[in-house]
């Protein structure tokens, strides 16, 4: 493993790890461990999406593992000017030990990959978002005490969440169901190696996808730079909710998650949201698996 650029470049035994170094990591900080695992340690986040959880969640993790991050705007980086990200990749990975970069096109994460020399994380992509998927991952197998054989249904857009998650679940064994409206489908190759490589569906019906989940999850209708198809996705996406009806096809102990910020009465409504405190340790695990991801990278 040399760098997080997508789910599917990881074997199932390395993901894995991953969840259980993050759980480790986790324990030993509610007990007051310290860890000075990357100590003299500098990571590079680039952003040019905003962020919350991704941001806070990496710079609060370098620091807990004794390193240092430093939050670079695209706004105030040559490479938000015009210079090649090829160029970009070239000088930091002289200055910085690891790059997190949360951007628009998968094609300037791989980019830096290749012509960088130090290790890059994917924060988020129009195509990807494994950061989050893997501390999804976490918190079901917290709950749930497994992965393998689970049902985890995503009802709503097919986009980066969408790819990330059927990648994931499939690898760890889940099987995937997926509800969205036929023009909204998740990556058409993505899909592919799903219905090859496990149990998938992917269908409008969103009793048949929800039907004997365990977990439910859903995402926001419009995500960063879709903010003008707004109106025009409420109307597409108005029936593909989660909400009392949908819990009663799920299974009763079904888990909800939600990769945040949410929509309140759009893509769930405020009283399942409120129903599900799974969602704030979700958020929290993120701090918990990208440490993980940090070591197993930057150690």
């Amino acid at each position: 493993m040399k760098h997080l650029l997508k789910l599917s470049d990881l074997s199932t035994d390395e993901i894995t790890e991953i969840l259980d170094l993050a759980d480790k990591l986790k324990s030993e900080r509610k007990m007051g461990v310290e860890h000075t695992i990357l100590k003299g340690k500098t990571l590079g986040m680039i952003f040019q999406k905003s962020s919350t959880r991704t941001r806070v969640s990496f710079e609060a993790g370098m620091y807990q593992l004794g390193g240092t991050a430093l939050f670079l705007s695209s706004n105030d980086l040559q490479i938000g000017r015009g210079e090649p990200v090829k160029d970009t990749a070239r000088v930091l990975s002289r200055y910085l030990d690891g790059i997190m970069i949360r951007t628009y096109e998968q094609s300037e994460v791989e980019a830096l990959a290749e012509y960088g020399s130090i290790p890059i994380i994917n924060g988020l992509t129009d195509y990807a978002h494994p950061c989050q998927v893997l501390a999804d991952l976490m918190t079901i197998r917290e709950y749930k005490k497994t992965l393998k054989g689970l049902k985890m249904c995503f009802i709503g857009d097919g986009n980066n969440m969408a790819n990330s998650l059927i990648v994931g679940g499939i690898k760890m064994g889940m099987e995937v169901s997926v509800a969205c409206p036929a023009d909204y489908k998740p990556d058409k190759d993505i899909m592919a190696w799903a219905e090859k490589n496990g149990k998938f569906t992917c269908t409008e019906d969103i009793k048949a996808a929800a039907e004997n989940a365990d977990v439910l999850y859903t995402d926001v209708w419009a995500s960063m730079g879709q903010e003008g198809e707004a109106e025009k996705r409420k109307v597409v996406f108005k029936n593909y909710q989660i909400n009392d009806s949908v819990m009663g096809w799920a299974k009763k102990d079904a888990m909800v998650l939600h990769c945040l910020p949410a929509h309140r009465e759009e893509e769930i409504t405020d009283k399942v949201f409120e129903e599900h405190p799974e969602i704030f340790d979700e958020a929290e695990n993120r701090l918990h698996a990208q440490k993980a991801v940090l070591v197993k990278l930057m150690k």
